[in-house]
Formats: structure tokens, C-alpha cells, sequence
């Protein structure tokens, strides 16, 4: 049993999550006390459905909740209804400029409608495009970006800033509650970390509507990982957020792997093996570094969370393998500790280390998996 199962002991790891509407984006809920979801977006042509497909199948298994997909033109919502019956997770409809690209994506299967307002148009379309979405039982995204805010608010506040940004929301969400939809979430992104956070935290005194938690354009991998980790992780640390989207310049699969690993780290979503390991020094036992790069790739298909340590040393390794499903430290004479449920177990070869750890985790996970199976049979 890891360290996050323990809040009730340990309420410095309680996060309190904002109480929000419960929404529904096709099969999964969002808001309320529903599990935190993840999403990211596809950047294929949408148009070559084989393609879109394709990539929303390594996004589902690498554990995306929602997929978002753009729909620029005619013949991407002409293939969004292909998409959309081979897509196993719900998918959100990106829309931009054009009202009726957001009517058609509704028409084709859309779980939800993400619109901007600062470049849908004027109120009337924003109604047809309600209509629609009311028609065919989609949600939608108020989606506000600090780069494409209205031009009456930029002259009210002067520039892009989270007043301005919520005041953007606000508007929309009214002219939707005006309309008796209340079955939408919103943002207000920004690439700057200090406005994204300040609108957010704004926007979470002034509405009860779910929220879709996000730092915008944030750049490369390890820049865009880093800023989002900041911005996203205070918020959620705060309790503000009910879906996220890491934005990356990098394979979207990447946005999920990040996406789950800021949730693992406060505790607020488990998948997949949890590893922690040491940055390595003079007194490893082994090549820390080169071990965990190698278990990572190995470990990737398994889903079930759990928790795993690989120590260098006797320095902490016992005290990390306390808390971890599987551990391994490092020793001397080319040998180390296997630690089970948090107890030295046996010793095992470094040579031979990778391959059996593999071994236990996957015997571990199997464990879990069938323990869960009655408990999920009977509800």
C-alpha cells in the first residue's frame, strides 16, 4: 500500500477537489466527484479518417479519456462520423470560425462541441450551434484563450489578463444558461503560467460549471512538461480542475503519459506502474539511470496502478521499498535487495535484475487485476 492510500493518517496529502456540476461527454463524466480526466488532441489531417483513427488508438491505449479533434472544414466533419464510430473514448469537435462546422460535428457523432468565443461569431450563432448540440445530446467547451479574446475586451482591459478572460467565459456560459443548456465546461488558457493560474482561480469563486484545466501552446516536451507541471499542479494541488490537456509540441501520446504522471504525483489519479528511482552517484550498485530508462519501456503496457523503486544504494532504498509494491536497492558484489510489500525478500544479480523485476511487477499487476475482478462483477 503506497503512501497516497494514507490521507486519513496523513492529511497533508488531502486535496480538496472544487465542487462542481457533474457534465457528461459522451460516456464519461466530468465534474462532481468523478475521476479527473484526461485528454489530448490529434494532429492529423482530419480529413484522412484512416490517419485520425489511427492515432486516436495510441492515444486510447496509452490511457486518453476524451480525444479532441479539429474540424476546420467540410470534409473533416464529413469524416468525422467515420471517426467517431471507431473511436472508443468520447470525442470533442474543435471548432473555430465556423458555426456550422460545429452543427455538422454534432450531426456526425460528436460527444462534445469546443467552441471559442472569440472567433465563433456573433450570439446567434452561438444559439444555432446550442441548438445543435442540444439536438444530438453534446456538451460543450467553452474554450477562452488569451490569444484570441474578444475584441471588445481587449480595448476594455487594455490586454490579454485573466480578468479579461474570465469576463469572456462568463458572457458565454450566461448566453448558454439564458438558453436552459447548463451541460458545458469551460477554460480560459493562457501560455503565460501566472495569468492561466489567475484566471482559473478566479473562475473557480465566480461559476460551478467542471473545468477544463490546461496551460496553453506550452512548448516542447521537457519546457512544455515543466510549465504545465507548474501551472496545472498548483491548481490541482488547490483542488481546481476536473479534465486536463497538457499541450505539447510533441506526439500527443506524450500529452497523456505527462497528463497522468502530474495526477500520480498528487495522488489524484493512478495508472500504470508509479517508479521511483534516484538520480544515481558514487554509491550505486548498478546503472541507475540506464535501468530505469529500460524498465520504463518495459513496463509501458501495464495499466494497473502500483508503485515500483529502484534505489542505487542502502542509503534510502529500504525506506523508498517501504512504501512500494516492488523495490529493488542496490548492494555490493554485483547483487541487490528485492523488496515485496515493502519487506526484503531476496537478493538477485544486477545482470539479471531487469528480467525479473519485469516478472514480479507483471505477476503483481495480474494479482491486483484478479482481485478486482469479483468486486467489479458484482456492481
Amino acid at each position: 500500500m503506497t503512501a497516497h492510500d494514507h490521507t486519513h493518517v496523513r492529511p497533508w496529502r488531502a486535496i480538496a477537489r472544487r465542487p462542481s456540476r457533474k457534465i457528461r461527454v459522451g460516456t464519461v463524466e466530468v465534474g462532481g466527484d468523478a475521476p479527473i480526466t484526461v485528454q489530448s488532441m490529434t494532429n492529423t489531417r482530419t480529413a484522412d479518417a484512416a490517419a485520425t483513427i489511427d492515432q486516436i488508438r495510441r492515444l486510447e491505449e496509452a490511457g486518453a479519456d476524451i480525444v479532441r479533434v479539429s474540424c476546420p472544414d467540410e470534409d473533416s466533419t464529413a469524416a468525422f462520423a467515420t471517426i467517431a464510430k471507431a473511436a472508443k473514448v468520447p470525442l470533442v469537435a474543435d471548432i473555430h470560425f465556423h458555426y456550422k462546422r460545429g452543427i455538422e460535428a454534432a450531426k456526425a457523432g460528436a460527444a462534445c462541441l469546443r467552441i471559442n468565443p472569440g472567433n465563433i461569431g456573433s450570439p446567434d450563432r452561438v444559439r444555432e450551434v446550442i441548438a445543435a448540440a442540444r439536438d444530438h445530446g453534446c456538451s460543450i467547451r467553452i474554450g477562452v484563450n488569451a490569444g484570441s479574446l474578444e475584441p471588445h475586451l481587449l480595448e476594455r482591459y487594455g490586454e490579454p489578463c485573466p480578468e479579461a478572460m474570465v469576463q469572456s467565459a462568463l458572457d458565454h456560459a450566461k448566453i448558454l444558461q439564458d438558453h436552459d443548456f447548463h451541460e458545458f465546461k469551460i477554460s480560459v488558457k493562457a501560455s503565460d503560467v501566472f495569468m492561466t493560474v489567475a484566471a482559473y482561480q478566479q473562475l473557480a469563486e465566480a461559476i460551478d460549471c467542471p473545468l477544463h484545466v490546461g496551460v496553453t501552446e506550452a512548448g516542447a516536451t521537457r519546457t512544455g512538461t515543466v510549465k504545465s507541471a507548474i501551472g496545472m499542479g498548483s491548481l490541482l494541488w488547490a483542488g481546481i480542475g476536473d479534465t486536463i490537456r497538457v499541450s505539447l509540441a510533441a506526439d500527443p501520446v506524450e500529452e497523456i503519459k505527462v497528463g497522468f504522471d502530474i495526477l500520480k504525483s498528487l495522488g489524484l489519479r493512478h495508472r500504470g506502474v508509479n517508479i521511483v528511482a534516484c538520480p544515481s552517484c558514487a554509491r550505486q550498485g548498478f546503472d541507475v539511470i540506464k535501468t530505469v530508462e529500460t524498465l520504463e519501456a518495459r513496463l509501458a503496457h501495464i495499466s494497473t496502478p502500483m508503485s515500483l523503486s529502484i534505489i542505487g544504494c542502502v542509503v534510502n532504498g529500504p525506506g523508498e521499498a517501504l512504501m512500494t509494491d516492488v523495490g529493488f536497492t542496490g548492494g555490493g558484489k554485483g547483487a541487490g535487495m528485492v523488496y515485496l510489500a515493502g519487506k526484503a525478500d531476496h537478493k538477485m544479480d544486477n545482470d539479471r535484475m531487469v528480467d525479473h523485476i519485469v516478472g514480479l511487477v507483471e505477476a503483481k499487476a495480474a494479482e491486483l487485476e484478479a482481485a478486482k475482478a469479483p468486486l467489479q462483477a458484482a456492481e
